[in-house]
């Protein structure tokens, strides 16, 4: 019975969800979605199935073979769907990027809410009137296709705008720095991040000799290793993270006024990380929970958001400060040149295929629309060469034709022919000028006269001797690696600390480790000391470059809340047989009120029969969404254990839901629990310090690094919009801890390490 009552639960639920999706997709349409319309093919139809030439399939089990009396005999070669079906399939695979191989991409739409028109004639930053399609792209940078989500590394932020005058691509980081000022470098860099040559060891991590070698030998990535070593490069989720253009580029008005731009795009729900132990653990228990997150996110109507912004230096003053703007291993500190937020971009669609949308789409530094130009980044300069060219390499010259990476406005010229090219081109010429004057270039003056329109580069004068050198401010490596090191909270240096431990730890040549222990000095001494301690580096007592002491604002994460809520984090409800349904249903609604995602766990997955009902009933119960083994706390933000005296004696005696509530501590996560759960989570975790309500007569709301607990109270949220802490409303301190990501007191006062997870 109860087998029949869940199959009718799940065939309501696909109905709703099926409802929901099909006005989703209707609401979230756009011109770039109505492009592609004519190469989407539905599978889920009253079809049969054909080759690939058109002609319908009568057996799709069985080569063609001359067959005895035994059932056996050989397959034939004139057997043309067999051979088809064999070499499409032995042709699926196209070259894997070198670089961000592993990525995860959305549709979605850019929102202009203030004109720049003082600064450029770009229209996608004049005209508020417009909606413009977008897709991004996120992804790790050295790890391959089939590497995990939560490795530490930078994290690609790739944003490719469907302008009316064309594509716009923005191809950037969720880190505002690189490790080299030079293009030219760039192979050497991919090189020594890559596994090593001689084992192919490790994959998709820093943590290794040649890695750390690059970084000594080069001072100029001073500066960005140590962003790599914060918590920007573990982000607890894709939604969850800033983005940069990193290199600078310009602006040009109307009348050909250049202006020095950086792009900056912030997430609305804020700047937030993992925990290493945390990161660690879900590459192996969950390698695509990253890309899991933003596609459940976008599935739930939960659609990620960042503000766009911008900081300009007018042109002329690029002099008039201690770096050289043109820098890409330098920020430009926000105390001097604030960002201005100008708009905002959305992801609010799914892809409906990875390889034909993820993996075909491809972005160009050097695509930009009429009134945005490029600088003499000699980073940028490299990359607008590069990327045009790994593009042809990967998906042949006419990689632009392809639906995702095709404009939506006309796309007209004379190139022509090329492997799998899909145009069919009408008219007797193919060149430049012909005698009908079709297609001419904008600044043609006969015929229909000049297309103001088109684009023209900044008249730049240059004078200067051929060199292969850069500016003298280029040569300064360490003050923003310390301005940076001292701008972070006591707990992301700490985090730094124990990552350059971490790396540093698993690179077993000393030349590797005792040099980069030197290194450390050139941003803190403190830092270095310590360091070379853990590693078995020889500690400095001087340094030649002493940290200035200054701060800037922005640098840090704690200056990224984002929005004061819960809502898309995962919050695990744990329960077993036994369980008080009336607690369960008050804090699963006040939960779900606020945006947050609940998922029942159980030590089975099925249904679980509360308190006071029979299980050969078969009804009555909560279907559980995962068991105690199948997920683990590392894949959610916070933790409730409902009360029952039968559910929380199961609970008590499986090793496995003890270890759910130490490692959820250990992670720093939001611990909640109500009644008789109180004293199963103080079984878990009883530490001097951590104070739980144990007063079975009293009715006081207890609030304790992180861990909310309660007997006898109000489990209803009070009714404010603001979320703050509560001593007599349970849910109201329950979610205010929850918002707050998560509790670093325990880290910072040591509590964490108190305990075996």
């Amino acid at each position: 019975m109860s087998g029949v009552f869940q199959r009718l639960q799940e065939s309501v639920s696909e109905v709703k969800e099926s409802a929901t999706h099909k006005a989703s997709e209707v609401a979230t349409t756009n011109e770039k979605i109505l492009d592609m319309y004519p190469n989407i093919v539905n599978v889920h139809q009253d079809k049969t199935m054909t080759t690939d030439f058109g002609i319908k399939i009568n057996d799709a089990d069985h080569w063609l073979k001359i067959v005895g009396k035994s059932g056996h005999g050989p397959s034939l070669l004139e057997d043309q769907i067999g051979r088809e079906r064999i070499h499409r399939f032995d042709h699926e695979r196209i070259p894997e990027r070198v670089v961000h191989a592993r990525g995860v991409g959305a549709h979605g739409y850019f929102k202009l809410h203030e004109s720049i028109e003082g600064l450029t004639s770009a229209g996608i930053l004049t005209d508020t009137s417009r909606t413009t399609p977008v897709f991004a792209r996120f992804s790790t940078v050295a790890g391959s296709r089939g590497s995990a989500d939560t490795v530490r590394d930078v994290r690609g932020f790739a944003v490719k705008f469907y302008t009316d005058e064309g594509n716009w691509d923005i191809v950037g980081n969720n880190i505002p720095v690189f490790f080299i000022q030079e293009d030219f470098k760039f192979p050497d860099f991919i090189h020594a991040v890559k596994p090593e040559p001689h084992n192919e060891i490790p994959q998709a991590q820093s943590a290794h000799n040649n890695f750390w070698d690059f970084q000594y030998l080069h001072p100029e990535a001073t500066h960005m290793f140590t962003w790599a070593m914060s918590d920007r490069a573990i982000p607890r989720s894709l939604r969850m993270m800033q983005g940069f253009g990193v290199n600078t580029f310009t602006l040009i008005d109307k009348d050909g006024k250049r202006t020095f731009v950086k792009f900056h795009f912030i997430p609305e729900l804020g700047v937030h990380s993992l925990v290493w132990d945390e990161a660690l653990k879900l590459a192996g228990q969950d390698p695509d929970f990253h890309r899991r997150d933003l596609y459940e996110a976008i599935e739930a109507g939960s659609y990620p958001k960042w503000k766009f912004g911008i900081q300009c230096i007018a042109d002329g003053d690029e002099d008039k400060f201690e770096f050289d703007i043109l820098d890409a291993t330098k920020v430009w500190p926000e105390d001097l040149i604030p960002v201005r937020e100008i708009g905002e971009f959305v992801l609010n669609r799914n892809i409906d295929e990875f390889f034909s949308e993820t993996e075909q789409v491809a972005f160009c530094t050097s695509h930009v629309v009429p009134g945005i130009g490029f600088s003499d980044d000699p980073l940028l300069q490299g990359r607008n060469f590069s990327y045009q060219d790994t593009q042809i390499t990967r998906l042949g010259p006419n990689w632009e034709q392809l639906p995702i990476n095709r404009p939506v406005c006309p796309v007209m010229n004379f190139n022509r022919d090329g492997a799998m090219n899909h145009r069919i081109h009408k008219g007797t010429v193919n060149y430049w000028p012909n005698r009908f004057e079709a297609l001419p270039p904008g600044n043609y003056e006969g015929g229909r006269g000049q297309d103001h329109g088109a684009y023209t580069e900044y008249a730049e004068k240059i004078v200067g001797m051929k060199q292969r050198l850069n500016g003298e401010k280029f040569k300064e490596h360490y003050s923003q690696a310390q301005l940076f090191y001292n701008s972070l909270a006591p707990y992301e240096k700490m985090h730094v600390e124990m990552a350059l431990g971490f790396e540093l730890d698993h690179c077993d040549d000393p030349i590797v480790y005792k040099r980069m222990s030197q290194r450390l000095a050139d941003i803190d001494l403190g830092l270095a000391q310590r360091v070379a301690r853990m590693v078995g580096g020889d500690p400095p007592t001087e340094t030649t470059h002493p940290n200035h002491g200054k701060k800037a604002p922005h640098l840090s994460q704690t200056e990224f809340p984002g929005k004061h809520t819960i809502a898309t984090r995962r919050v695990a409800m744990i329960i077993a047989d036994g369980f008080d349904l009336a607690a369960f249903e008050a804090v699963r609604a006040v939960l779900q009120a606020q945006g947050a995602t609940t998922h029942v766990i159980a030590p089975r997955r099925g249904m679980i029969f509360p308190a006071g009902v029979d299980p050969e009933s078969g009804t009555g119960g909560v279907m559980s969404d995962h068991h105690l083994e199948g997920q683990r706390s590392t894949m959610f933000d916070a933790i409730y254990v409902n009360p029952g005296v039968q559910s929380v004696l199961t609970l008590r005696g499986n090793g496995r839901a003890v270890h759910w509530i130490r490692e959820a501590f250990g992670h720093l996560k939001t611990i909640g629990a109500l009644d008789d759960a109180v004293d199963f989570v103080q079984q878990a975790c009883s530490l001097p310090g951590v104070t739980l309500a144990l007063d079975m007569k009293s009715d006081r709301v207890v609030t304790s690094y992180g861990v909310v607990t309660g007997w006898n109270v109000n489990v209803k949220l009070m009714p404010s919009a603001k979320i703050e802490p509560s001593e007599t409303l349970w849910a109201n301190a329950f979610i205010n801890e929850i918002s707050k990501h998560r509790c670093w007191e325990r880290e910072l006062e040591g509590l964490s390490k108190k305990l075996a997870y």
